[in-house]
C-alpha cells in the first residue's frame, strides 16, 4: 500500500494529533481506506485483525474535532516475530488533509513505534508510479533496496525502500568509524577503529587495515583470502597496545567447516595454533564459554570495546563470518560500528556507523555456522 497525497505541512494549519488506534476506530479506518484507494484496499476484517494483533500497530491522525470526526490519516506497521525489522504495511491520508504534513507526521510516528519495539530498520513498498510518495520517503531518508514486478492488482511494480532507525538520543563514545575497503578485512577494521580511540597516534588507513589483517588472518577461508580469527585479533591488539581478552564457545581450531581442501585446512590449523601459543605467551586470557549480552555491556560500560563475530547472512544475506565492533550500550541496544557498507543496496556510512541493535536481535546474530560459534575479543586501554 502507499501514501496517496504526501504534501509538506502548511504553516497556517495545526499539526495533526497522533495516537495508536483502538478497536473503536474500525469504522473510521474503513471509511478512510475506501476513500483513499481505488484498489488493493484493506478489508474491514483485516483492519479488525490488525487492531487485535500483538505483531501490528496502527497509528491514526486526528484533527481538532477528535472522536467521531473522520480521520486525517493512518499508518499500519507490522512487526515480524523473531526479527529486528518492521514493515510499513499501509499509509493513507484523507484528501481534505492535503498540505497539513499528515503523511510526514505519520511516517515519523511509525518509525518511532518501530524503534520502541526494538526494530533497527523500517521497510515499505510503494507503487512505482507514485512520485509524491516516493519523494516523501526519499526526503525522510529512505533508500531503495529492490523492486517487485506485478505487485499490485493492476500489475504495477512496487519499489522497496528501507530506513535505518536510530531513536532520538544517539550514544556517542568517541570511537571513529572506518569502512572496510576489501571483502575480507572486517576484523582488522574493527580493531583499527578501537585502536584509533584508545591508542594515541593510531591513523586509520587502507595500509593499516591490510597490516592488521595480515597480523590476524586465518590465511584461507572457503574461497579467497582468509578472515581474521579471535586469537589473531587478540594478539594483534596486544602488540598494538591494547589489553585483550578472548571469548570463544568452542576450543581448538575455528572456521574449518566448509573448507574442502585438506591443504588449506592444514595451513589454517597451523596459523591458529601459532596464534594460541602467542596469546598464551602474552598472558592473554581465553575464556572457553559463550559470552552473554551482559558480558559485552559490562566491558563497554567499563570504557572498552568488543569485536564480535556475527552471521553475515543475518546482517546482509551472505553466508560468511563477519566481525563488528560494539562500542556503546543504551540499556536496550548495543551500539555497533559495522565496517561493511552495502553499496549495492544504496547504503551509506550513516547506515553502518553507531547502529543500535536490540539485545534480543544481537543475541540471535552473534553466532556463526552450524555449531552456532560464539566468538569475541574484548578490548580495553592497557594500564600504564
Amino acid at each position: 500500500m502507499s501514501l496517496r497525497s504526501p504534501i509538506p505541512q502548511s504553516a497556517q494549519r495545526p499539526a495533526p494529533g497522533l495516537r495508536v488506534a483502538v478497536a473503536d476506530d474500525l469504522d473510521r479506518l474503513v471509511a478512510l481506506e475506501n476513500a483513499a484507494f481505488d484498489a488493493d484496499r484493506i478489508s474491514r476484517r483485516s483492519f479488525r485483525a490488525l487492531l487485535a494483533s500483538k505483531s501490528a500497530a496502527i497509528v491514526v491522525a486526528e484533527g481538532e474535532a477528535g472522536d467521531g470526526a473522520p480521520l486525517l490519516g493512518y499508518a499500519a506497521i507490522l512487526f515480524r516475530a523473531g526479527t529486528a525489522l518492521a514493515r510499513l504495511y499501509s499509509i493513507a491520508v484523507a484528501a481534505d488533509a492535503s498540505g497539513r504534513g499528515v503523511g510526514s507526521a505519520l511516517l515519523k510516528r511509525a518509525e518511532l513505534e518501530a524503534f520502541e519495539r526494538d526494530r533497527i530498520a523500517l521497510r515499505l513498498e510503494v507503487r512505482e508510479d507514485n512520485d509524491a510518495a516516493i519523494g516523501l520517503y526519499r526526503k525522510a531518508g529512505y533508500r531503495p533496496i529492490g523492486r517487485y514486478l506485478d505487485y499490485y492488482a493492476d500489475h504495477m511494480p512496487a519499489l522497496r525502500f528501507e530506513k535505518t532507525l536510530r531513536g532520538e538520543h544517539p550514544v556517542e563514545t568517541g570511537v571513529p568509524y572506518y569502512e572496510q575497503t576489501t571483502d575480507f578485512t572486517c576484523g582488522s577494521c574493527c580493531l583499527m577503529m578501537a585502536l584509533a580511540r584508545d591508542v594515541p597516534g593510531t591513523v586509520m588507513s587502507p595500509v593499516m587495515e591490510i597490516r592488521l589483517w595480515r597480523e590476524a588472518t586465518t590465511i584461507f577461508m572457503m574461497s579467497g583470502p582468509g578472515g581474521c580469527e579471535p586469537y589473531g585479533l587478540a594478539v594483534a591488539a596486544h602488540e598494538a597496545g591494547l589489553g585483550a581478552e578472548i571469548h570463544v564457545s568452542e576450543p581448538g581450531d575455528l572456521f574449518l567447516e566448509g573448507v574442502r581442501s585438506e591443504e588449506k585446512r592444514h595451513v589454517m590449523a597451523l596459523a591458529q595454533e601459532d596464534f594460541r601459543t602467542r596469546a598464551e605467551a602474552y598472558g592473554i586470557e581465553a575464556r572457553i564459554r559463550p559470552f552473554t549480552i551482559a558480558d559485552i555491556a559490562d566491558v563497554v560500560h567499563e570504557g572498552g570495546t568488543a569485536i564480535v563475530l556475527v552471521s553475515g547472512y543475518q546482517m546482509f544475506g551472505k553466508k560468511v563470518p563477519h566481525w563488528i565492533l560494539v562500542h556503546g550500550d543504551d540499556g536496550r541496544h548495543l551500539i555497533v560500528h559495522d565496517p561493511w557498507v552495502e553499496d549495492e543496496r544504496g547504503e551509506t556510512i550513516a547506515d553502518a556507523a553507531s547502529l543500535p541493535i536490540p539485545y534480543s536481535a544481537f543475541d540471535r546474530i552473534a553466532r556463526f555456522g552450524k555449531i552456532g560459534l560464539r566468538a569475541a575479543v574484548f578490548l580495553k586501554k592497557r594500564a600504564a
